[in-house]
């Protein structure tokens, strides 16, 4: 009923929500729809408004909404500020938000990379160094054994699930490792490995410890390429198997068999996806990884490498347009040459960091490009509070989703857009780069500083060459690993690679009686936090109210397949899921993301800032 009273439909078929739904509709009635309702309701047509005073929206034109932020803008200090990009941003809109934040004194800019792979940047560098690079998708082809870690790409990365069915076809080895099975996945393996929720680094020291032990390292490489060889072999020496086993969840026989088939890899790629760095130990998780390719020389080359698997197609959001450190710092310093500013440099607060400072009312504005930040976000009662503390938010997007109204209880502001390589006359909607470009003219005023340069996306590149008159686009744009941060003060020196001890990692098993672990997944249906469909086809479930968990764990609760539970942490419960029986490995559970989020403790990989989404502790009660 709701779809239909409120949507209009453009020439191309596309649903567009009607000015009708925020006068027919209240705040507290649109909260009650579901992510896949909202989805559903079509893109959004008209900038919205909404007071502290207000119970719902109400339209507002572009012009009287840009007047607003301005205003703001000015009103708000820079360092009680945040501006957020979403992956699902363009690469010139954030390069855009990343400028005009600066410009008006604003360090805190950050992006969706914190909750994602900031884990994987962060190992990358401090164990290959700052010029390390990850592979792509083309060099698989020549691999003879691919690694998937942590990820269901036959569900949500359908590009690389059909570079591993040719790998296969092409007689090469794929193991996998992952709590559950994914079926689908598991057709195109060669060896399928189901390590604990969090048993990652434990299995991959496991690897390690028998590469080393039975002479499978190149030594020769290590001496010349790595340091922290030694202290790497005495932690090895110092973990017992029983430990390994313990923590891993595998038995030795099945890792020796792992480590049997890499050692006869000539070319082995590593990939991996967030089942790996959304642990409190997650930059270890991948460090672990790095070192069973360093330890037998297969960082790169021809066929080697390691890959993090980001998106459906591999092509990420790059921080600042994906250009190399030095060019950002030429950039910078051009701009402030050229307008006489200084612009803040240096590091800001990460995600989460903004999200636990506006819960304590330390932030004053944010600036929301693209995304869903409230469901992204762990522990949803603190997300919600956060939210609401910020005494005005602009929402920048194209769908209505959970951020627009939850956390909205002061003032708020939903700027539609269209892409821009979309018809102008489409409903007269802005792209990001138009929206971000106003904004900016209107907040700083400068005669000498015009931001309606910027208004077109091939306008930022041209800027850009005004500014760097000897920029090569082709020599300057880096491969970027996923992280914002920075790396260790401990610099690898004269040596290419530096082998990494775990510091994060506990070696200490849980053993509480109905305490299992959880992992939050995605579905089949859809993309991060946007549900398009409530039915996962290949785990053939028709609701996403359910609970994944092994037969073996049903019995001993004296439960059945079917059975309703209310699960619990620390930090919430949900309730009423339905127990379905699957194949993942017992005492771990795994139910989807975001409704899990509510479980989901503030609890982070402390170098990375990534909140543990992949493994937290939950009790299962009868409903």
């Amino acid at each position: 009923m709701i779809k239909e009273s409120v949507s209009t439909t453009s020439e191309n078929n596309q649903k567009y929500i009607s000015a009708d739904l925020f006068q027919e509709k209240s705040l507290s009635e649109l909260q009650k729809l579901s992510a896949k309702e909202l989805f559903d309701l079509g893109k959004l047509r008209y900038p919205v408004y909404k007071s502290s005073h207000d119970e719902s929206y109400s339209v507002i034109t572009y012009q009287d909404a840009i007047k607003i932020i301005a205003s703001r803008i000015k009103a708000s200090d820079p360092s009680k500020s945040f501006y957020y990009a979403s992956g699902r941003s363009s690469n010139e809109a954030t390069f855009l938000l990343d400028l005009f934040a600066r410009t008006i004194g604003c360090k805190h800019i950050i992006t969706c990379s914190n909750y994602c792979h900031e884990a994987s940047g962060i190992a990358l560098s401090n164990s290959l160094g700052l010029d390390n690079k990850s592979i792509s998708y083309d060099d698989l082809k020549h691999s003879d054994l691919i690694f998937v870690i942590g990820a269901n790409p036959t569900s949500n990365h359908p590009k690389f699930a059909e570079i591993l069915r040719n790998h296969k076809e092409n007689g090469n080895n794929i193991i996998a490792v992952n709590p559950s099975i994914e079926s689908e996945l598991y057709k195109l393996t060669t060896h399928y490995c189901q390590p604990n929720i969090g048993g990652d680094v434990a299995l991959f020291t496991g690897i390690s410890k028998c590469l080393i032990e039975n002479g499978h390292s190149d030594m020769d490489s290590i001496k010349e390429n790595t340091v922290g060889f030694d202290q790497f072999k005495q932690f090895i020496d110092n973990i017992s198997w029983e430990s390994i086993e313990t923590n891993s969840g595998i038995e030795r026989n099945e890792i020796m068999l792992i480590c049997d088939q890499y050692a006869s890899s000539k070319r082995t790629v590593f990939t991996w996806g967030m089942g790996l760095t959304h642990h409190v130990n997650g930059t270890d998780n991948i460090e672990s990884i790095i070192n069973l390719a360093i330890l037998r020389s297969m960082v790169n080359g021809k066929g080697r490498g390691l890959l993090p698997l980001r998106w459906h197609d591999n092509a990420p959001q790059l921080p600042f347009m994906g250009f190399k450190q030095s060019t950002k710092k030429r950039i910078f310093e051009s701009f402030e040459n050229t307008y006489g500013i200084n612009l803040p440099t240096n590091k800001g607060k990460d995600t989460l960091t903004c999200m636990q400072t506006a819960h304590m009312k330390g932030i004053d504005f944010a600036f929301l490009l693209g995304g869903n930040l409230f469901s992204v976000n762990p522990d949803r009662n603190f997300s919600e509070s956060a939210l609401n503390n910020i005494p005005f938010k602009v929402m920048v997007s194209s769908t209505l989703n959970e951020t627009h109204l939850f956390g909205v209880n002061n003032e708020n502001l939903i700027l539609p857009i269209r892409d821009h390589y979309q018809s102008e006359s489409l409903f007269d909607l802005k792209t990001e780069v138009q929206i971000l470009s106003e904004v900016a003219t209107k907040s700083l005023e400068r005669d000498d500083l015009n931001f309606e340069d910027f208004a077109e996306h091939s306008d930022i590149m041209d800027a850009i060459k005004e500014l760097l008159p000897d920029f090569d686009m082709n020599s300057e744009i880096r491969a970027d690993n996923g992280s914002s941060q920075g790396i260790d003060d401990e610099r690898i020196g004269n040596y290419s690679y530096k082998l990494r001890t775990p510091n994060q990692s506990s070696w200490d098993k849980e053993s509480t009686p109905n305490t299992f672990k959880l992992s939050s997944v995605r579905s089949e249906g859809q993309f991060n936090t946007m549900i398009y469909d409530d039915a996962d086809l290949f785990r053939k479930q028709t609701s996403r109210d359910v609970l994944y968990i092994n037969a073996e764990d049903i019995r001993k609760l004296g439960l059945s397949n079917g059975s309703l539970v209310d699960v619990e942490s620390e930090t919430g419960s949900m309730k009423k899921l339905t127990l379905a029986e699957y194949d993942i490995k017992p005492g771990n559970v795994m139910t989807y993301m975001p409704e899990a989020n509510i479980l989901i403790p503030q609890d982070n990989d402390v170098r990375s800032k990534t909140p543990s989404f992949k493994s937290v502790s939950v009790t299962i009660v009868n409903h």
